[in-house]
């Protein structure tokens, strides 16, 4: 008898993998970064004001002003439930915080279904705590499952440079045979439950048996480059933060392994979380507790502390620009070929509003250095810009999520 261990072997002897060093491809290939800060940006130093182009905020960027484009009046239409929205920012499901809630696929997953399969990891997601978070990630599977995030720089470095002994490959197939093993008793004794299954509970299963195809792909394409070389990298094995508080020097690190993972073709799609939950970033001036911050009630002090942990987090995000900008490839800046998407489900943190969501769109080929303007109470879907993102990628699609159309304004 063939067990779908035997048969994941086999398949994964065969899969078609691309070309060391791209060679198959004439052209260099669309990425995409997805960035989330869960708490938001204060709207009054983010956003311009009405006829003039930038803000305190994008002043910090203006080195790179005709890379990227800001917007206002963008929302997600039924994502509510204050902070519950932040794992909706790439998929725009709604009404997050009801017991019922059930995510959907996030922007990240389907732009990974289709230009990230002859990669290494068709996806990284990525976090700035540490560990491995669900509840932190940005990426939802098609059958509504988070895909954990990834908070050791270390862990993370290893995956994508490090080749294992021998005996560590040895391990790993082990491992990843011994997951098919389990599959095959899940499925087993799914089949059988199949049969008894009430009517009500059939999509239940359904999504079941999609969350274990999904598994399946996962385990064919982990055999398949498991004896495949690792690039090498000229940058040093990175060692991980305990300090939680070091939250801006742990993002510039992340923000490194991305460029690298990207100029490698490790990978063609990331997401990362910037989570300031709980921490008190080393950063001047700076005393207390970020989310508490956020609930500042308007008191000019807490503005002001909070406004230097945004500052910092806005020169971060100069920083990812900058290396993306003097990354070369095929004569051009890396930054060209990679969309990097900076926002939040968070409006106003202070008032936990999930309305006029700041967001920032820079690099992928678009024609930027503007700020689009949408009506401020009845807000664009944000979806509209997802929707233009993916046809950036050449991803053949005229729907996603509560996309409305393609956003107005933003021109390829």
């Amino acid at each position: 008898m063939i067990t779908r261990r035997h048969f994941l072997r086999a398949a994964g002897a065969y899969l078609a993998l691309p070309l060391l060093g791209r060679a198959a491809e004439k052209l260099p290939p669309k990425r995409l970064v997805a960035i989330h800060v869960p708490l938001g940006m204060m709207p009054q130093f983010f956003f311009p004001k009405a006829g003039e182009a930038s803000s305190p905020y994008l002043d910090l960027l203006a080195a790179h002003r005709g890379q990227f484009t800001v917007f206002s009046g963008l929302s997600h239409p039924g994502v509510d439930g204050n902070h519950h929205a932040g794992q909706c920012f790439l998929t725009g499901a709604p009404h997050p915080g009801q017991p019922t809630f059930r995510n959907s696929l996030s922007l990240d997953q389907l732009a990974a279904e289709k230009i990230g399969l002859e990669n290494r990891f068709p996806s990284l997601a990525l976090t700035v705590k540490n560990g491995d978070h669900y509840s932190d990630s940005l990426a939802v599977s098609r059958s509504g499952v988070g895909i954990p995030a990834e908070g050791s720089p270390r862990r993370l470095y290893h995956s994508l440079f490090v080749a294992g002994t021998a005996e560590e490959k040895a391990a790993t197939m082990r491992r990843i045979e011994a997951g098919g093993s389990v599959l095959d008793l899940v499925l087993d004794k799914a089949a059988r439950l199949e049969k008894s299954v009430a009517p009500e509970d059939r999509a239940r299963l359904d999504q079941y048996f999609q969350s274990v195809r999904e598994l399946e792909g996962r385990l064919q394409r982990s055999i398949a480059w498991e004896s495949r070389p690792k690039p090498k990298v000229d940058y040093p094995e990175p060692k991980d933060i305990a300090d939680a508080n070091l939250v801006i020097e742990k993002s510039k690190l992340m923000f490194d392994l991305i460029r690298l993972a990207l100029q490698t073709d490790s990978t063609r799609v990331v997401t990362l979380s910037l989570s300031t939950f709980s921490v008190v970033p080393h950063v001047p001036g700076v005393k207390s507790e970020t989310h508490g911050l956020t609930h500042h009630g308007n008191e000019p002090e807490k503005i002001a502390e909070l406004r230097q942990i945004e500052e910092a987090q806005m020169g971060a995000l100069a920083y990812l620009l900058q290396t993306l900008r003097d990354t070369k490839e095929a004569g051009a800046a890396l930054l060209d070929q990679t969309q990097v998407l900076y926002g939040s489900c968070l409006g106003n943190a202070n008032s936990h509003s999930n309305q006029n969501l700041p967001v920032i769109l820079a690099g992928g080929g678009f024609k930027h250095g503007k700020h689009l303007a949408f009506d401020p109470t009845n807000n664009t879907p944000l979806p509209n810009l997802f929707l233009s993102m993916l046809q950036r990628l050449d991803i053949g699609t005229d729907k996603f999520a509560s996309s409305t159309g393609k956003l107005r304004g933003l021109d390829a």
